[in-house]
């Protein structure tokens, strides 16, 4: 696969897709901030939109959010077009900003009450449905106190609470853990998880590449308002022609071993040392079982198994010569 290939926009039309963008433009004061962008999301699937600050992920979001026109291109929410006034399109998204919008005075419990009426849910539903999502945030036990007593991390569940109320079809989440401490963020990330196993379709960006290895179905990488590369994170690695590292605690004849592994067609490269081996695999999850019979089979006994998966960091940084904190 090329990096034109995974470049290139999407080959469905985008029917059934919960996010559809074609081509997105936009300048400011004559310059390019997103040339060409196209991306799908798909019914519960998480899309990771990384790159370096001033790559334009923002201007895309704000875009898609129906903010900010595209000079050119096309976004559709559940297949309905978004403009500035597409309301019918709006409603189908959950908008969660990097900046926490809540209401440090009020509880939790009316913070949520409150932007569910602003939703248009009727009184009833509105109380309902907040006491359902401060279950899904893991709210309920604070859910009297005032907001503003909240750690930040408690602030940014509150934050995706708020922008589940009416049901989304998509998510979107700009940097939700910026700046909370690790164990809010762990429970963000399970929180996010838990969304796209109940078929909520998620745009997700973040400085933190384990957060989009930890969640991402595919990810999307930007860099000077092009999309320079998209798709899973195996086909990303690829792309750059990572593969899975092995090592192998083993003892016996491990020169016999060395050569059988040679004879399998994954296996990229192989270091045999005196307490063990090192390959390189192109697909070690898959190829595990052939390696372990081929290394028995030569008379050697393995004692451990490391397996270290290729790194999206370094796909990052080679796609843009720059980390993804930059």
């Amino acid at each position: 696969m090329t990096l034109r290939q995974l470049a290139a926009p999407p080959t469905s039309t985008g029917t059934g897709a919960v996010l559809s963008c074609r081509g997105l433009r936009k300048s400011y004061d004559g310059r390019l901030a997103v040339d060409g962008v196209s991306f799908d999301i798909g019914k519960g699937e998480t899309y990771g939109l990384l790159g370096p600050n001033g790559a334009g992920k923002t201007t895309v979001i704000s875009m898609v959010v129906g903010i900010l026109p595209p000079d050119a291109g096309d976004i559709r929410v559940a297949g309905l077009p978004m403009t500035l006034r597409a309301l019918a399109a709006k409603s189908r998204i959950g908008y969660v900003p990097q900046e926490i919008a809540v209401y440090p005075d009020l509880t939790g419990r009316e913070n949520l009450r409150l932007f569910a009426r602003l939703y248009g849910l009727r009184a009833a539903a509105a109380r309902a449905r907040a006491e359902e999502v401060l279950e899904v945030v893991g709210l309920s036990g604070r859910a009297g106190d005032r907001a503003g007593t909240y750690s930040g991390g408690m602030q940014r569940r509150l934050n995706i609470g708020a922008g589940l109320l009416h049901r989304p079809d998509l998510l979107i989440l700009d940097e939700p853990t910026v700046g909370v401490d690790p164990q809010s963020r762990n429970a963000i990330l399970d929180d996010v998880t838990a969304l796209s196993g109940r078929g909520v379709a998620v745009l997700y960006t973040t400085h933190y590449m384990e957060e989009a290895h930890r969640l991402c179905d595919r990810v999307g990488i930007i860099d000077a308002g092009r999309l320079v590369a998209q798709g899973t994170q195996r086909e990303l690695t690829a792309l750059v022609g990572q593969c899975d590292r092995v090592r192998l605690g083993a003892t016996g004849d491990l020169a016999s071993a060395g050569e059988a592994l040679e004879r399998l067609g994954s296996v990229r490269g192989i270091a045999v040392g005196a307490d063990g081996i090192e390959l390189l695999d192109t697909d070690a999850r898959t190829a595990l079982p052939a390696i372990l019979a081929a290394v028995s089979g030569a008379g050697a006994t393995v004692r451990s198994v490391t397996l270290e998966e290729p790194d999206l960091e370094a796909v990052f940084l080679h796609l843009t010569g720059r980390s993804l904190r930059d």
